[in-house]
């Protein structure tokens, strides 16, 4: 359900309704969408079995334009899983996408368009892998300021 021919940006109206009708009839919905946690949840609501938001319009390779939207979207939504679907261009994208929760990445543009599709998918296999780790171990507190890291206490001097 494509609403705008130009960006590729989903028509989340059209989206909600052809969620409902096909989830009446017995198909399982894995609806690309924005990045909107009210629609997700109206989504959710309607039946959807996984919540697809963009990183960025499809096929751009511009990566995750809205990070604070994956990780609000990663903290409310729990019952299903979340997809981050178009924009990922390389194996940097992906991490981060799994970094900030997706259980998943679709994609194609990154890899068909490559210099090396070959290589391109294992980057983001690897890329996946360590974003997943990375979101699972958790993160470190950003800080302003220096920390020392080394102790100060129990040195020989």
């Amino acid at each position: 359900m494509i609403g705008d021919q130009a960006t590729l940006y989903p028509d989340v109206q059209a989206t909600l309704e052809a969620t409902r009708v096909l989830v009446s009839e017995g198909f399982t919905v894995l609806p690309y969408t924005s990045d909107d946690i009210v629609f997700a949840k109206r989504l959710i609501d309607a039946g959807a079995a996984a919540v697809m938001p963009l990183g960025a319009p499809i096929g751009s390779g511009m990566g995750i334009q809205n990070q604070a939207h994956i990780r609000i979207l990663r903290e409310m939504i729990t019952a299903v899983p979340l997809i981050v679907d178009a924009g990922v261009g390389t194996a940097s994208d992906a991490a981060i996408a799994m970094e900030l929760g997706a259980d998943a990445v679709l994609m194609n543009t990154g890899i068909a368009n490559a210099q090396d599709p070959v290589l391109m998918a294992e980057a983001m296999h690897h890329g996946v892998l360590a974003g997943r780790k990375a979101y699972l171990a958790g993160r470190m507190q950003k800080k302003l300021y220096a920390t020392a890291s080394s102790p100060l206490e129990g040195v020989v001097r």
